[in-house]
């Protein structure tokens, strides 16, 4: 394991201070620095597990090649790292000038930043403070070429490698306790700690070298398009009298045409046309113009052809449909009374399913061959004469063909904007159809919500009358045991004034103590009228609602003569648009002490207004 570790790290023979040739002492070197020993002549010093596998020493012996031990720095060929399940068991490191102490195994592996993008450089931190720059070099050379260390005052440095997989090897050696030579003072040792550094000349490098690797990545985008690059057209030759014999000839042979056509295109708009050439470019463009014939007339064949693919299509479907009409004919003969009743239930159902599913088929290749009808008598209303279009083409002249040719085009599509205002006909038909269904549809949700709206109304309205009842039945309740405690009181009073009065008599007491008790026996009455009326009106629910009883306390003050409900509504409406007339008359009724109803003209004019009497109840009682 400890070989696995730091199988990487390589050091230099000259820095060991002892003898080559003990090869007991070069094997406890460098297996306590992870090294495997290679090239030395004798036996092998480490064991096969820590060896480098698939890597032979006798190699030169054989094929006379030099062989190459892969943990030589700047090979990169690193083995790859301990799995994490096993732990690395890290070992003592000794130095010329120090010695190196493996970190307890049991602690957590220490620590590392985030490596930067092409790291070449380390922080080392926790450096003895005798450390000198040349026993730094001594222990990190170990990893590989370091090209530069900048020592700070304190105990931390940075080292800068060659080579990115030198800074692993470094990293290695993050944990272990550092000690110059023997001495055990405090400033002789420390922990060191290894971590990735961000260097501006790491970052510069590694950006060069990614825009060359860019670069190299285009040049070979650029060298496969280029493989995969469909071949150019053969150049255009230049104009010349030769050419240009060669180029009629190649006019008049058929083969030959749609290449000839293009160099001759390409001649006259390149500008070759003159006064000396102007016979011979004429006598290329008659060329040319022969072929229209036989350009038409292969146009002709080809739609002689379509015409009895159609016919034979026809003809074919035709026969289709007939052996349909002879299967739907053998269904509803089975359906008959005759043959149906032999057939068990689960026969009759696939029988109905197949004469169904017959029908449809049936349908669908009538519609399809009636289409092909009517294309067909289309076709011949728009023939004037009847004569067939490929008669025309094959008159001898090319100017009528080509009119003749004109004329049927300018037919094909009048026939299609035909099409298209038919079509356009039945959306607008189709569109008026769900524009009367969607106005039948209106009226009658306009209805139904005139109906919903009419029945909640009268639910509101059936809601207030029972609640007014019960108000009513509470009210008399209340005013019928506000009687018999009335009736109780002036049954207690009136026997407490005669035992008063007895009392007065016998004791000779004047009259003006009988008046006294008279006085008190009334305020007593009233007192528990007032207790009495306090208890019978409820108290508010809210502060919405004493509110709404100051606002409308002040309005029917500036309004003596009262004012209706609907004009009370109106006014509220301004402050509170979702206060309703209902909730205000409710608010009214449940305080009789300070608002009262009355009713005003006669018959037709007949008016309830509402009054504020809160200060007549204050002078009444």
């Amino acid at each position: 394991a400890a070989a696995d570790g730091l199988g990487s790290i390589a050091i230099d023979t000259t820095q060991l201070n002892m003898s080559v040739t003990d090869p007991t002492a070069w094997a406890t070197a460098m297996n306590n620095l992870g090294m495997v020993p290679v090239g030395i002549a004798g036996q092998q010093l480490v064991t096969d597990s820590i060896c480098v596998p698939g890597f032979d020493p006798s190699l030169s012996m054989m094929t006379g090649i030099t062989p190459i031990n892969p943990m030589i720095p700047g090979m990169g060929l690193v083995p790859p790292p301990p799995p994490t399940d096993v732990p690395v068991v890290k070992e003592i490191i000794h130095c010329k000038s120090c010695t190196l102490f493996p970190p307890n195994p049991n602690l957590p592996p220490p620590s590392t930043r985030e490596r930067p993008p092409g790291c070449k450089t380390v922080f080392v931190g926790g450096l003895p403070e005798n450390a000198t720059e040349e026993i730094i070099q001594e222990v990190f050379e170990q990893c590989g070429d370091i090209t530069a260390i900048r020592k700070s005052k304190k105990n931390f440095c940075h080292i800068r490698f060659a080579e990115e997989f030198m800074v692993d090897k470094a990293i290695y050696l993050s944990g272990y306790r550092m000690r110059l030579g023997s001495s055990t003072d405090k400033k002789d040792s420390g922990r060191l700690h290894v971590d990735f550094a961000q260097a501006r000349d790491d970052f510069y490098e590694w950006e060069c070298k990614q825009r060359m690797l860019a670069r190299e990545e285009r040049h070979r985008r650029k060298m496969e398009e280029d493989r995969l690059r469909p071949p150019s057209p053969p150049a255009i030759m230049h104009y010349s009298e030769h050419e240009a014999a060669l180029l009629a000839e190649k006019l008049k042979d058929d083969s030959k045409f749609s290449e000839a056509i293009t160099v001759l295109l390409t001649w006259i708009e390149r500008g070759e046309v003159n006064r000396r050439s102007a016979n011979q470019f004429y006598s290329m463009v008659q060329s040319a113009n022969s072929h229209v014939r036989r350009l038409m007339n292969e146009k002709a064949a080809h739609e002689q052809e379509m015409e009895q693919a159609k016919e034979t299509f026809k003809n074919a479907l035709t026969g289709i449909l007939t052996q349909f009409e002879q299967i739907v004919a053998v269904f509803n003969a089975s359906t008959r009374q005759k043959a149906w009743d032999h057939f068990s239930k689960a026969q009759r159902k696939n029988i109905d399913i197949w004469r169904k599913h017959s029908e449809e088929l049936r349908n669908a290749h009538s519609e399809q061959l009636m289409g092909i009808r009517r294309e067909e008598e289309m076709e011949m209303s728009d023939d004037d004469s009847g004569d067939n279009p490929s008669k025309k083409l094959r008159v001898d002249d090319s100017a009528l063909a080509a009119q003749a040719y004109a004329l049927k085009e300018e037919n094909d599509s009048l026939r299609w904007q035909l099409d298209a205002y038919r079509n356009e006909v039945e959306l607008l038909k189709q569109e008026k159809g769900q524009l009367f269904r969607t106005e039948e549809s209106l009226t009658k949700d306009q209805q139904l919500q005139f109906l919903q709206q009419t029945m909640q109304g009268m639910q509101q309205q059936l809601l207030s009358i029972q609640e007014e009842l019960n108000n009513k039945k509470s009210e008399l309740e209340q005013a019928k045991e506000e009687q018999t405690h009335t009736q109780a009181m002036l049954k207690v009073l009136q026997e407490q004034l005669k035992n008063a009065k007895e009392l007065a008599e016998i004791n000779g007491h004047d009259e003006s103590q009988t008046n006294e008790i008279n006085v008190l026996t009334v305020a007593l009455v009233n007192q528990d009228r007032e207790k009495n009326s306090e208890k019978r009106s409820p108290g508010l629910k809210s502060e919405k609602e004493a509110l709404l009883i100051g606002i409308i306390s002040t309005f029917l003050h500036v309004h003596p003569f009262g004012a209706n409900i609907e004009y009370l509504w109106s006014y509220m409406q301004q402050l509170d648009s979702r206060i309703s007339a209902n909730e205000i008359e409710m608010l009214l009724m449940r305080l009789p002490r300070m608002f009262k109803q009355e009713f005003t003209g006669v018959g037709a004019t007949l008016e309830k207004r509402w009054k504020f009497c809160a200060f007549e109840g204050i002078k009444t009682v």
